[in-house]
C-alpha cells in the first residue's frame, strides 16, 4: 500500500510542482458577480495559488462531509462504550457479592 502511494503520489506531486512553476503569472480573481470592469473585491494572485486553494477547499469539504456522515457511528460507539462500562461494573459487583466481598488479588 505504501509503495502504491509513492507510485501515484510522486508523479502527481511532480506535475503539480511543474504546473506551479510554469504558471507564475498573475490572474485577477474577482468576487463581484455583477461588475466585471470594476469589481468591488478582486485579488491579483498567481494562477497556481487559485488551483491549490481550490484543492484545499475540496479536501476540507470532503473531510467535513465524511465527519458529518459518520456521526451516527460515533454516537453508536459512544453508547456501546457506556453500556460496556455499565456491564463491567455490574459484573464486578456480582463477583464481589458471589465471593462475599472478597475479591481475589491478581499478582
Amino acid at each position: 500500500m505504501r509503495l502504491l502511494s509513492w507510485i501515484i503520489g510522486l508523479p502527481v506531486a511532480i506535475v503539480l510542482i511543474l504546473f506551479a512553476v510554469a504558471n507564475r503569472n498573475l490572474v485577477e480573481v474577482s468576487f463581484d458577480p455583477l461588475s466585471q470592469q470594476d469589481p468591488w473585491a478582486a485579488l491579483s494572485v498567481p494562477l497556481w495559488t487559485v488551483l491549490f486553494f481550490g484543492i484545499f477547499c475540496g479536501l476540507v469539504a470532503g473531510w467535513v462531509g465524511a465527519w458529518l456522515k459518520q456521526a451516527k457511528w460515533r454516537r453508536a460507539a459512544r453508547h456501546a462504550r457506556r453500556d460496556l462500562a455499565s456491564e463491567r461494573a455490574q459484573a464486578a459487583r456480582l463477583r464481589r457479592e458471589q465471593t462475599g466481598g472478597l475479591v481475589p488479588h491478581d499478582g
